[in-house]
């Protein structure tokens, strides 16, 4: 059963004391991108908020928000340096008007400027208690964004069947005018060389093994059982566990190099039909494998 890296979840808990809610959300990407959002007193923990991601999600492009506020208390847990604050923005906001610069972002950079915001719980007690409560939302919060991936992988999976089986469709149309193909391409030169055999001399023999080596050079059969063997190998793939989305993305270039290849030796207008058909297919197969986990 595959996964999509499309993948939305979000939890909360609350009591008397606080207001904890976790937001993720993820995209596809080749490997965990992974962007957090959250209180300064929880800074130290991004590397663990990693690795709770990485055994959940594996990959993608991930974003994590977290949203923590202690409620009835008059005491916020951090301290501002007003004096530094007013240096920084007075510094910057001279300096987007020298540049003729937008000035609105100046109040926020200002803030965020080192040492302009410092953490004023140094009751490490307290702080891992509060971390052990939003540990517990952000573990929810992977586990429905999970979920999430599981539900859209079925879609996806459905989808990538539907490819599929029409480019397996486009291959059984290919066999059966194989046969017809080779019986024109034997009637084409018979009539090309009818006139000529009859008023030359000819080498019985060698003709036919130059005819032998022609109908080889166009012969498909063995690019039409490589490609029907990729196909069922795409299948059972779908079906098994996750992360096999790098290998159907190996898979479809296989199958694209075998539609290519019964394409160019073909050399048969009725073939080249279905041949397009399957290419239109397999770009269907290979815009879908990206978002595969």
């Amino acid at each position: 059963m595959i996964k999509s890296m499309t993948g939305f979840g979000n939890a909360g808990w609350e009591n008397e004391e606080f207001m904890i809610h976790v937001e993720v959300k993820s995209l596809n990407s080749k490997f965990l991108d992974l962007s957090i959002r959250s209180p300064r007193q929880f800074s130290d923990k991004e590397l663990e908020i990693r690795n709770l991601t990485q055994a959940v999600l594996e990959r993608g492009k991930v974003g994590i928000s977290i949203e923590f506020l202690a409620k009835n208390t008059s005491d916020i847990p951090v301290s501002i340096n007003e004096e530094l604050f007013r240096a920084y923005y007075s510094k910057f906001q001279n300096l987007s008007e020298t540049v003729g610069a937008n000035t609105a972002e100046v109040f926020k950079l200002a803030l965020q400027a080192p040492s302009v915001i410092t953490n004023t719980n140094t009751d490490e007690s307290d702080t891992e208690a509060e971390w052990a409560l939003v540990k517990k939302v952000i573990e929810e919060a992977l586990a429905k964004c999970d979920e999430f991936r599981s539900d859209e992988g079925k879609v996806l999976e459905q989808k990538l069947l539907k490819n599929i089986e029409a480019i397996a469709g486009g291959l059984e149309k290919v066999k059966a005018e194989e046969g017809q193909r080779k019986e024109k391409i034997k009637q084409r030169i018979r009539g090309h060389f009818q006139e000529w055999l009859d008023e030359n001399d000819f080498d019985k023999n060698r003709f036919e093994q130059e005819l032998i080596y022609y109908f080889e050079k166009l012969d498909i059969n063995e690019e039409i059982v490589r490609l029907d063997t990729h196909l069922k190998y795409f299948r059972k793939s779908l079906k098994e566990e996750s992360n096999q989305g790098k290998k159907l993305g190996f898979i479809s270039q296989e199958i694209g190099r075998e539609i290519n290849t019964i394409g160019s030796k073909a050399n048969d207008a009725g073939i080249q039909q279905y041949v397009i058909l399957m290419k239109d297919e397999l770009e269907k197969i290979k815009e879908q494998s990206m978002n595969v986990l």
